[in-house]
Formats: structure tokens, C-alpha cells, sequence
């Protein structure tokens, strides 16, 4: 009898190679499956072949994830993976996409060519990032630097670098850490200096929403914590109608018995700033970011958007 096949589905990258390896790991901890069974298909996304521009210039952040999501819908592949920070706040119909595995670490790093701390760059140093949200947060700690937009993915963004286009550049700690990258690490910053992307640190497994094969399988992989502090995130970005240029970071931590969350989110050009920090009961994890997010909205008055 021939051993049935289940296929994941995820971006090319090194790093999402690395996501989608961790889901199948977790999937074989968690079933009677086995290694030949389940299989890694890379699948080539809009974001991935548009390397000069802003997403939010080109369609924003759905583009990492629109084929892959056709693809799922389409049954070509069973499983689709995500980093969810990459993932639009509203889930496509006919997909589940709540399946979290543990959270890696969400905090920020800076990479300098000469290895020096953001404190230390000099005047109009070149710092590059590819999010409003990085830039406005990271001019907030130093005023006198130059932002340049640089895409791509780790191993390019670092290339460039070395190269001289830029000073530093800005990425996730749990990118570096995945790709153990460890050792180009000049600075971490701490939550409270840069709040990380809604849902940065956490790999998203989806699948169709009528599969119930899979949504069995993927039901024992979820980290039920990751999952309380992603839907508190998230639920942020919904209220907020969030795209790829509304700059808004949102934190979510549990404590004994009660979850908090904080945020921020800047208007269109930087120049204003709105915060909100929150702790509830953690049985309020799914209306603490519809909280966060009515207040931050009701603050900025829609300066955030165009």
C-alpha cells in the first residue's frame, strides 16, 4: 500500500526553509508519521521577486503569502507556512491560520560594518530597513541617521552591508537566531526601546479550513501561550485596518494568570507617536487587542493612514 503523502508548503528563502523544516519536525514529534512522508515544496512569492521597492508600494504584505495561500486553496499542498509578522491581519476565507508553534525571540537586532552600537554611529549614518515602523522607532533613539530602504533576504541584506551601501541594517532576532547568525550581532534591543512587528518570533502553520486530517494534526502542535499572545497582537492590527505602511509594533506577554500587551503606532510621516500598555485577566487575551487597538485608533485620529 502506498504510504499516503502530506505537503508543506512555504518561500524559498533559507530562513522559511528553516520554518517550514521546524513544522515538519513538530508535526513528526506529534503523529506516527514518518520523515519520506511529508514533504517541503518551496513556492516563489510577489514579495520574493520584487526586491527595489516598499511592499506597501506593490501591494503589501499579502504578497509574501498570496501564492502560497493559492496554492493551499488550489489542494497542491496540504500545510502552508508562514512568519506571521509577513501575514495580513485579515485571514483569507476558506483558511484556518491559528496554528502557532512556540514563539522564538521577537526582540530587534542592529548589524553595524564597524560594530558599533546605534549610540556610537556617526552623523547620517545609512541604516537600512524596508518598514516605516523600524525607521520611525529607530530615529526616535537616534535622531541623526539616515534611513535607506534595503531589501531582500538575510544572507543579500548582510552582503550588502559588508559591500559599503549601508552602516547598519535592522532585522529580527529570531531570523539571525534561526540561521545562527549569532556572531554578526552588534546590539540587541530591548522590547521596551523597539516593539517588535505584530507577531514577530512566531511561524504559522495553515491549512484549509474543511481539512480535518490536517487541522488534527496541526491541533497538537500549537503552542496554546504562542497562540494567546498572537491573537492579542493581531486583534490590534485588525481594529487598526493595519497595512504594510501603518508603522504599529504590539507586544504581548504573560504573566501569572493575566496577559500584557503594549503598543505603538506612529503617524504616516513619524512625527507623532501613540502608545497604550494594558494587563487583563489572561481569559481576555482575545479582547485586550480589540481594547488596545479602539484606543490607539481613537488617539491618532487617523493620522496613521492615508
Amino acid at each position: 500500500m502506498k504510504k499516503e503523502k502530506i505537503i508543506i508548503g512555504s518561500r524559498g528563502s533559507k530562513l522559511a526553509l528553516i520554518y517550514a523544516q521546524n513544522v515538519k519536525n513538530k508535526i513528526l514529534e506529534n503523529s506516527d508519521l514518518q520523515e519520506d512522508q511529508i514533504i517541503i515544496k518551496s513556492i516563489v512569492t510577489e514579495g520574493d521577486q520584487a526586491q527595489n521597492k516598499r511592499l506597501s508600494e506593490i501591494g503589501g504584505k499579502g504578497l509574501f503569502s498570496k501564492n502560497i495561500e493559492k496554492e493551499l486553496l488550489d489542494e497542491n499542498i496540504d500545510i502552508a507556512v508562514h512568519a506571521l509578522k509577513d501575514m495580513p491581519a485579515i485571514e483569507t476565507k476558506g483558511l484556518l491560520s491559528n496554528f502557532f508553534l512556540k514563539r522564538n525571540d521577537p526582540r530587534e537586532i542592529l548589524i553595524s560594518r564597524d560594530n558599533n552600537k546605534l549610540q556610537d554611529l556617526k552623523t547620517e549614518s545609512v541604516i537600512g530597513t524596508s518598514s516605516f515602523r523600524r525607521e520611525f522607532q529607530i530615529k526616535r533613539l537616534k535622531k541623526d541617521i539616515v534611513c535607506k530602504l534595503i531589501r531582500g533576504n538575510v544572507d543579500t541584506r548582510l552582503k550588502k552591508l559588508k559591500e559599503g551601501s549601508y552602516d547598519a541594517i535592522i532585522l529580527s532576532m529570531a531570523g539571525i537566531k534561526s540561521l545562527e547568525l549569532e556572531k554578526e550581532i552588534t546590539q540587541i534591543f530591548l522590547i521596551n526601546e523597539i516593539i517588535p512587528s505584530v507577531g514577530q518570533g512566531i511561524i504559522c502553520a495553515q491549512c484549509k479550513e474543511h481539512n480535518s486530517k490536517i487541522i488534527e494534526l496541526l491541533n497538537r502542535i500549537i503552542d496554546h501561550q504562542t497562540f494567546q499572545c498572537a491573537v492579542a497582537e493581531r486583534d490590534v492590527l485588525k481594529i487598526l485596518e493595519g497595512d504594510c505602511e501603518t508603522a504599529v509594533g504590539a507586544h504581548a506577554t504573560l504573566g501569572v494568570n493575566e496577559i500584557t500587551l503594549e503598543a505603538e503606532l506612529f503617524s504616516l510621516d513619524g512625527s507623532k507617536r501613540f502608545y497604550e500598555k494594558k494587563t487583563r485577566k489572561i481569559n481576555e487575551f482575545d479582547k485586550i487587542g480589540l481594547e488596545i487597538g479602539g484606543i490607539l485608533k481613537n488617539k491618532s485620529k487617523g493620522t496613521y493612514k492615508k
